[in-house]
């Protein structure tokens, strides 16, 4: 998905990503902003996975709600 639309709808989504990462919080999520670079770096530090992991994570989550 492209980012400038992500960026557009992540009130939207916000919700969504709560559902799929729980541990995140709603300040980190609103500071996040639909940035791809900062969500996975959020899933990867908070979750412990690899940069692969979090990316694929975050690729699948935007692709599924475009």
């Amino acid at each position: 998905m492209n980012n400038d639309i992500v960026a557009g709808k992540w009130k939207q989504l916000t919700g969504k990503a709560k559902a799929a990462w729980g541990e995140l919080t709603d300040d980190e999520l609103t500071r996040v902003e639909g940035n791809a670079e900062r969500l996975t770096g959020l899933i990867q530090e908070r979750y412990g996975k690899t940069r692969e992991e979090a990316e694929k994570e975050v690729r699948t989550f935007f692709d599924s709600n475009r």
